[in-house]
């Protein structure tokens, strides 16, 4: 597992310090929520976070709220909250999921 700011992430996943981008790895089951929600947390109390996506092939449901509760909780911090570059896989679920209104919020090109 690499490291970013202390925090231990999932292979493929990093965080820049500087933009506080954290970038999801290409499978987000429930073997990598652990360590993506810990860079989550780190990055929404840091200030505001994006989330880059778009090596995304696979996202479990799980995921997916895990990242609207992260988006809720900047939100609630007053900070900013973005998923750039969305892959089609991604895309694809979250429309599945009925949740495309909740995502077109922070969804980003």
């Amino acid at each position: 597992m690499d490291t970013a700011g202390g925090v231990r992430m999932a292979p493929g996943a990093y965080m820049s310090d500087a933009a506080r981008t954290l970038a999801l790895p290409m499978i987000v089951d429930l073997d990598a929520l652990d360590v993506v929600r810990d860079g989550l947390i780190e990055a929404v109390e840091l200030g505001g976070v994006e989330v880059d996506a778009r090596a995304v092939e696979r996202v479990s449901t799980n995921a997916l709220f895990m990242l609207v509760s992260a988006a809720e909780t900047a939100r609630r911090n007053h900070f900013g909250f973005a998923i750039s570059g969305a892959s089609a896989p991604m895309r694809a679920a979250i429309d599945r999921l009925g949740l495309s209104d909740t995502f077109g919020t922070w969804m980003k090109r």
